[in-house]
């Protein structure tokens, strides 16, 4: 008799039912009330481009939507992330950055895939231009892990990161708008540095959803590195790269607390299939139990941010 997890883990329903929760979510939120509609479809473009990472890698190796209804659930644990344009753009450039890239796998002369994967890397720099800090992780997962760096494809990328600014800059040239000081002073934040580490910009909502994280990542990782030889390699290297994706986002919080937004986006997109891959392949007691105080847990820090908003609104 299969558990209640490996029922939702196989069941066409859970994200279709995953989804309608997303959008109680959202209503309660303020979705209409403060007019969040960039946002919510941000977030919807998002969910679709989280089932074409999944359907694209076979990132689960039975049939199981968990990668995505991973996603949404946990975009819902950490709606403080829903204010933000900005936040809700960059997340969506940087699960298609992620797509584009993984399609380089052992291929180095796949230029195109490596600049339209930067390409979004630079689009979503726009909005935070810290984004620049993850160019250098993007290299080295081509180099470890999807094995397709070269001259070519490391030169595509610096001119996919560079497309959007060449654009903007147009852009402003069109309009007769000359001055640039706009993009220096965006650029000039990248040297913003913090060198006496403070965390008190960290309150116990972030406190609380990157403990959470780090729960997910480290139950997730385990059973993955314990259970890899069962799956294709280019699906465990698509999850080394999620894994160092998530390692490097906790050294950024950790070392720079005031880019804590932009690492909750990275971290929400790699500890989604990591998650995921564990419910959806295993079918102890314990794990049945672990996805019910997991669930628990979704619940009760959607249910506290909803409180904690409502209020200072």
């Amino acid at each position: 008799m299969k558990r209640v997890q490996n029922i939702v883990a196989e069941s066409r329903r859970t994200l279709p039912f995953t989804a309608a929760y997303a959008v109680v979510v959202w209503l309660l939120a303020g979705l209409i009330g403060h007019g969040m509609w960039l946002q919510f479809i941000c977030f919807v473009l998002s969910v679709f481009m989280m089932v074409q990472l999944n359907n694209k890698n076979l990132l689960i190796r039975i049939y199981s939507r968990l990668v995505s209804s991973s996603y949404i659930a946990l975009s819902c644990a950490a709606l403080f992330l829903f204010d933000s344009p900005g936040g809700a753009c960059l997340q969506l450039t940087a699960i298609a950055s992620l797509f584009c890239l993984f399609n380089t796998y052992q291929n180095r002369s796949s230029a195109g895939w490596t600049y339209y994967a930067f390409l979004f890397l630079g689009l979503g720099s726009l909005t935070d231009v810290h984004v620049i800090y993850f160019m250098p992780v993007f290299w080295l997962l081509t180099m470890f892990a999807l094995y397709s760096f070269s001259l070519r494809t490391f030169t595509a990328s610096l001119l996919g990161f560079a497309t959007p600014y060449w654009f903007s800059l147009a852009w402003y040239a069109w309009r007769g708008e000359g001055d640039i000081t706009i993009w220096v002073d965006h650029l000039a934040g990248i040297a913003d540095l913090q060198f006496s580490i403070s965390y008190s910009v960290l309150s116990l909502q972030h406190l609380s959803l990157l403990a959470f994280f780090l729960i997910l990542f480290l139950l997730g990782s385990i059973h993955f590195v314990t259970t890899s030889y069962k799956d294709k390699i280019r699906v465990r290297q698509i999850y080394y790269s999620f894994m160092t994706l998530m390692i490097y986002s906790c050294l950024l919080i950790i070392l720079q607390p005031q880019f804590y937004q932009l690492s909750f986006h990275i971290m929400l997109i790699s500890v989604s299939p990591i998650i995921g891959h564990f419910l959806a392949l295993t079918e102890s007691r314990l794990s049945n139990i672990l996805f019910f105080v997991l669930t628990a847990v979704v619940l009760f820090l959607s249910g506290m941010n909803l409180w904690i908003s409502s209020s200072v609104s």
